[in-house]
């Protein structure tokens, strides 16, 4: 399983819209169950996906200008960056089988 990197307001910019590959964000916080549910799936799927797409973790308790400029008011939320803008909006806790087909899409 692979740590997915954590960023922050001011490196998300740089990290996830400047990238040439896909990216999935994962917006949590540590209090959320279900965020906590899902993080191991999400490390299981960057491990599996390396090289090909990109994994981050925004904590929305910390970083409210990323959460507030992609519209996120449920936890957790996963949406998968392609060319910089956002593709596909997940939320709630989902199986690895569908984040994969989510994954799958945005790598064709």
């Amino acid at each position: 399983m692979a740590e997915p990197l954590s960023v922050d307001d001011k490196s998300f910019n740089e990290v996830v819209l400047e990238a040439k590959m896909p990216f999935l964000v994962d917006f949590w916080a540590p209090w959320c169950a279900p965020c906590r549910a899902i993080a191991p799936v999400v490390g299981e799927l960057a491990a599996e996906y390396e090289g090909r797409v990109g994994f981050v973790k925004v904590n929305v308790d910390e970083n409210t200008r990323v959460a507030t400029e992609y519209g996120i008011r449920s936890i957790p939320t996963l949406l998968l960056f392609k060319d910089g803008k956002p593709m596909t909006q997940i939320v709630g806790l989902r199986s690895k089988a569908e984040l994969k087909k989510h994954l799958d899409t945005a790598l064709t």
